[in-house]
């Protein structure tokens, strides 16, 4: 992984300080591009594990068009839980009472998280993040983008209009709700010589904490798709608008730069599924993943 290592440490050595919405600070480059040959590897980070299972619920969640953290939580999967908790502190009028990251907010976490499961009532009302990706991929505006992209790789490979956006603006306003309109905005599929590309534009990008999810995510949904259309492994191509490092992460910056990396590993998917929307998280086997151990950091909200 070592684009992303090069893309961590050019934001270190050459980004500038810049303030952003939640009030922690950056550096931050704007425009920047990886590319991984999937054919190579899966690409999934070393220097630090990163934990597969939240990435393919969340994508399984979003290829669902799901909008509410129920599925997430009843999975083992907090990764979105941050922006629902926020909002209700907001809504009910307790959010001056907890101090974020503190412990008595990260019990009041625990509760809220443990309502949302148990509480329909109550995880219809907070639990729901708006219309973000997964309402956006498959019920933009009444199009379901997912199904199209599908048909058109399969009937029409050639055509430059294989494209997914997330950017709706009409919901932007709506999806301020949880605190955060679509960061990876629009995606695009490339079929050249039987083989499948996708290149993703990301406007927003928390490079130590999210990138390394979206890298791995967006690899596995160029897998999926390739595998329901017959097609084999092209690149992954990341591009970046304002690719980040929060001021509070630069220690863990440090560690995650002082590690060796190990070989990529590869990632098997159930050959029998030939539907898209057929995956389900058993479908998918990690294989040959070593790694170093995690490194945490807070989430900026």
């Amino acid at each position: 992984m070592k684009q992303y290592l090069e893309l961590v440490r050019h934001i270190r050595d050459q980004g500038v300080k810049k303030e952003d919405r939640t009030g922690t600070g950056t550096l931050s480059v704007f425009g920047y591009q990886m590319r991984f040959n999937l054919a190579e590897g899966f690409p999934l980070v070393t220097s630090k594990k990163v934990h597969l299972k939240s990435i393919l619920h969340e994508l399984l969640w979003f290829i669902r068009g799901d909008t509410n953290i129920r599925y997430l939580v009843e999975n083992g999967v907090g990764i979105w839980n941050d922006w629902p908790f926020q909002s209700w502190l907001r809504e009910t009028g307790q959010d001056s009472e907890y101090v974020m990251h503190s412990p008595e907010w990260k019990a009041k976490m625990k509760d809220f998280i443990e309502r949302v499961k148990t509480d329909t009532d109550f995880a219809e009302q907070y639990g729901d993040l708006g219309p973000v990706y997964g309402r956006q991929w498959r019920n933009f505006e009444g199009v379901d983008q997912l199904a199209q992209l599908v048909e058109d790789i399969k009937t029409n490979p050639d055509s430059r209009r294989l494209i997914v956006s997330a950017w709706n603006p009409k919901d932007i306003p709506v999806m301020v709700k949880s605190g955060l309109p679509p960061c990876h905005s629009l995606f695009q599929f490339y079929v050249i010589d039987g083989r499948l590309s996708c290149q993703l534009y990301q406007r927003s990008a928390d490079v130590f904490l999210g990138v390394p999810f979206n890298i791995a995510s967006y690899a596995i949904l160029t897998m999926m798709i390739a595998q329901v259309t017959g097609l084999k492994l092209g690149d992954f191509v990341h591009t970046f608008g304002d690719a980040h490092l929060y001021t509070n992460h630069m220690d863990q910056v440090e560690e995650l730069l002082s590690r060796s990396t190990f070989d990529l590993p590869t990632l098997a998917l159930n050959p029998d599924v030939d539907n898209l929307f057929d995956f389900v998280f058993e479908d998918f086997e990690l294989l040959n993943y070593q790694s170093h151990g995690p490194i945490s950091a807070p989430v900026a909200v």
